[in-house]
């Protein structure tokens, strides 16, 4: 089966209307799957992938009630980093994440990622840069809660679920793989973002 490529990189699913089908050693014809379906089950997977990151950023900065209580949201004089970081119990870089609960730059650096990244995802723009920014978050976020920890600083259990394979890591890998396979071009401004000229010329801005 021949797969047309397109001069730019990544995978585009938008040109391809009529399900494939291949061969199998048996001789039985197999139907895969379109790739227009496979482009919007992406497309659908970008837009809830931002909906959290969006979501997140306007809890912890309004207070909406749910994970940021009413009045201590960001606009409200409260820190959306203080909470988590202070209450790091385990891994090697404990006393460091203390040190940096409720600091300015680590409060500012916390929302712009989360609202970045919202932003690039909804938007489908970007998403190389969302997909860098985003996984050293879930990297520092993974480093925070260290899931290889069986027991916890003073000794009780971790309740760790998985000593390496947490969200925090499938949400890096959606990440990447949205980015890779040029998820922003269905139900997204992706591929108008391509043809500016100053993203031709730096393909990192893909």
């Amino acid at each position: 089966m021949a797969l047309h490529q397109h001069r730019h990189p990544g995978m585009s699913f938008a040109g391809w209307r009529k399900a494939t089908s291949a061969t199998t050693s048996s001789g039985h014809t197999a139907e895969l799957a379109a790739p227009l379906a496979v482009a919007r089950i992406a497309a659908t997977t970008r837009l809830l992938t931002s909906f959290t990151f969006l979501w997140a950023f306007g809890d912890k900065a309004f207070g909406w009630g749910y994970a940021t209580p009413t009045g201590k949201g960001w606009i409200d004089g409260g820190s959306p980093t203080k909470g988590f970081l202070s209450h790091v119990s385990a891994g090697p870089l404990e006393n460091t994440f203390h040190a940096w609960a409720g600091a300015a730059w680590a409060d500012w650096a916390f929302m712009l990622g989360l609202l970045g990244i919202g932003i690039a995802l909804a938007s489908g723009v970007a998403l190389r840069a969302a997909a860098g920014a985003g996984t050293a978050m879930m990297a520092l976020m993974w480093a925070a809660e260290w899931p290889p920890a069986r027991h916890l600083s003073d000794g009780t259990l971790s309740m760790s679920t998985n000593p390496l394979v947490d969200y925090h890591v499938l949400y890096a890998a959606v990440l990447v793989m949205l980015a890779v396979i040029g998820a922003g071009r269905v139900w997204g401004l992706g591929t108008a973002w391509r043809r500016l000229p100053l993203v031709r010329r730096n393909r990192w801005l893909l």
